[in-house]
């Protein structure tokens, strides 16, 4: 089993824990429903939609609305703090939470005591933490966009907003800063980098750069990276190993967007439907 954590644009939304279930364009967890949108919730469908792919049980969720005033991020860190340490997880992918460095040294020293250390990851907020706390190599995988990668290149910035104008977020610029996050000790072990090319990269350089299928209008639809991260939490979680589930999540999610033909009007969720068809397609051509 694998967990997924992160939050929903919704502060009615309570603490909730437990496997997921999708039907239609919903998500449901404890009987309490979301859409499927941006943010986790797509990161979990995509999870959700490979897993029946597999036939393998769906993740566990620990998710709370916030809407960016962190209290119920602060609320999820606590119940993770007390009770990470009893679990049993092949993997852990920590997304949209508010960043706190003492929340979340917290939980990560709640993940060390647990029995079998699980594969962490982090995605967005959880990765800005990481950085932060100055605990980045602690992490099995960050999956950062150009962005994100320029933040974890710039050792002085304390949070993307303040990353120095002189790291430019430029794609052909993507091994230098690479290069830069893991001189500064800001990266995790592994690096999926999003782009129009994903990067697969390590402390040693790049491994692997996947281009293809190219989907143009892709580009302006949010939640994208969602359904990547989604897929690389769920095939580690299902014990690849991780160079092999960081390629094989990038096909998959390139051949899901060019099968959902998309326009700019194009939702996520039509995108999510495609993956078993676009996992059927990879694995076939493999074999």
């Amino acid at each position: 089993m694998f967990a997924i954590v992160g939050t929903v644009p919704d502060e009615n939304f309570p603490l909730s824990f437990g496997p997921v279930s999708m039907a239609d364009n919903h998500l449901s967890l404890q009987g309490n429903r979301m859409e499927i949108n941006r943010g986790t919730p797509a990161l979990i469908a995509s999870a959700i939609k490979i897993c029946d792919f597999f036939s393998w049980p769906t993740p566990f969720a620990y998710l709370i609305g916030d809407k960016g005033t962190g209290s119920g991020s602060r609320k999820l860190y606590a119940h993770l703090e007390t009770h990470l340490p009893r679990e049993t997880f092949a993997s852990i992918t920590f997304h949209y939470l508010q960043p706190d460095v003492d929340w979340h040294n917290r939980v990560l020293f709640a993940v060390e005591a647990m029995k079998n250390r699980p594969i962490l990851i982090a995605d967005a907020g959880f990765m800005y933490a990481a950085k932060m706390s100055g605990q980045a190599g602690t992490y099995d995988v960050f999956t950062p966009d150009i962005g994100e990668l320029s933040f974890l290149a710039d050792e002085e910035a304390p949070h993307p907003f303040y990353t120095r104008g002189f790291i430019l977020h430029e794609e052909n610029r993507v091994p230098d800063l690479i290069e830069r996050a893991y001189l500064h000790q800001n990266a995790a072990r592994f690096l999926m980098v999003k782009g129009s090319s994903d990067v697969v990269a390590c402390r040693s350089g790049v491994l692997s750069t996947i281009s293809e299928p190219n989907e143009p209008f892709l580009e302006p639809i949010g939640g994208t990276g969602d359904i990547l991260t989604g897929l690389v939490a769920a095939l580690t979680g299902m014990g690849r190993d991780i160079v092999t589930a960081l390629i094989h999540a990038s096909t998959i999610s390139r051949l899901a967007g060019q099968l959902a033909t998309p326009t700019p009007g194009t939702q996520v969720v039509e995108i999510i439907r495609k993956i078993p068809e676009s996992a059927a397609l990879f694995y076939h051509a493999r074999d």
